[in-house]
């Protein structure tokens, strides 16, 4: 009996450590409920063909929001990360058009090894050459968008008819978009075994402090180099996600590394690094297109409703430093 009531409260720890952990994305997901209800009630036709449309436009923003995450938790940050969408969008758009399907599988496995050299260039040359990630992303945000436009100077090309299916329509259900479930399976499966992996521990231990990360033993350099090539692999497949629900190539994409960085701030990633997650930024990426699309319904100025995602963003950062204020003092 003893033993049993000892694994039973074993296990109310893990689960009242894991709420805590998650406060703030499970905080967000109530924000998202209420936005749905009240996108139903400003737009009473609203239904499961809205899901699925909001599904699609937000997926190559959250693979992209993901990107951004996974360098920020490291104490960096990715300027370049829509211009290597956009490169990957227009390398797999021209190398799939008017292909067989079987070879457009080789496109894909090939352009995310791609994404991959593309991180790890970035996160090698802010090693090696010792600038700050800022200005290094910034400069290869140039050299990978000329890149783009020299492969695809307009947009083109085509994409597979399968990858395209992996993105349109529901799945099981009318409520359940497929392009929800291809990204949540997908960041999942990449993301949870580096999480609980040593190189994921030691992303958030340079996040936290790189000198008492290197003291213990952490290899700063290569760690930050895994950050950016994880950078890349998501920024690959946003690219990959543009192209397929577009159906072409895009050489110049929307402004999707702001996006991101609002998206990373608003999910709960502390900029200063160390601490947040990849699921977060997922849901505020969901929270920033839902609210477009509700004063789209309402007929409000678009340029509006930017202003107003700006004022959310400026509102969250201020919570958030007073949280951590709290905390120091404690």
């Amino acid at each position: 009996m003893e033993a049993r009531e000892q694994v039973t409260a074993r296990r109310d720890g893990k689960l009242a450590i894991a709420l805590k952990r998650n406060t703030w994305t499970i905080g967000l997901l109530g924000i998202l409920a209420l936005l749905l209800v009240i996108t139903k009630l400003i737009q009473p036709s609203y239904g499961f063909a809205g899901v699925q449309g909001l599904a699609i436009s937000v997926l190559p923003l959250a693979f992209a929001a993901v990107a951004q995450a996974c360098v920020v938790i490291a104490r960096g940050i990715d300027l370049s990360i829509q211009s290597m969408m956009a490169f990957i969008s227009v390398v797999a758009a021209v190398m799939m058009d008017e292909r067989s399907e079987g070879f457009a599988v080789l496109v894909v496995v090939g352009v995310v090894l791609l994404g991959l050299l593309m991180g790890a260039i970035n996160g090698s040359l802010i090693v090696f050459t010792r600038v700050p990630d800022i200005v290094v992303t910034l400069a290869m945000l140039f050299v990978w968008a000329g890149s783009a436009l020299l492969v695809l100077n307009t947009p083109g090309g085509g994409s597979a008819d399968w990858l395209r299916q992996l993105t349109l329509g529901p799945v099981l259900t009318d409520w359940i978009p497929k392009a929800g479930l291809v990204l949540l399976v997908v960041v999942a499966v990449i993301w949870l075994p580096i999480r609980r992996s040593r190189l994921g521990l030691s992303l958030y231990a340079i996040g936290s402090d790189p000198l008492a990360a290197y003291r213990s033993g952490v290899s700063v350099g290569r760690t930050k180099v895994f950050a950016y090539m994880l950078a890349g692999l998501f920024s690959a497949l946003g690219g990959l996600a543009l192209t397929a629900s577009t159906g072409i190539g895009t050489p110049v994409p929307g402004p999707y590394t702001l996006m991101s960085v609002a998206a990373v701030v608003l999910g709960g990633v502390s900029l200063a690094g160390g601490r947040g997650g990849v699921f977060g930024p997922i849901v505020a990426v969901v929270i920033l297109q839902l609210l477009r699309t509700d004063m789209t319904f309402l007929n409000v100025d678009t340029n509006l409703a930017t202003v107003v995602q700006g004022l959310i963003l400026v509102g969250v950062v201020m919570v958030g430093s007073l949280l951590q204020m709290r905390r120091g003092r404690k």
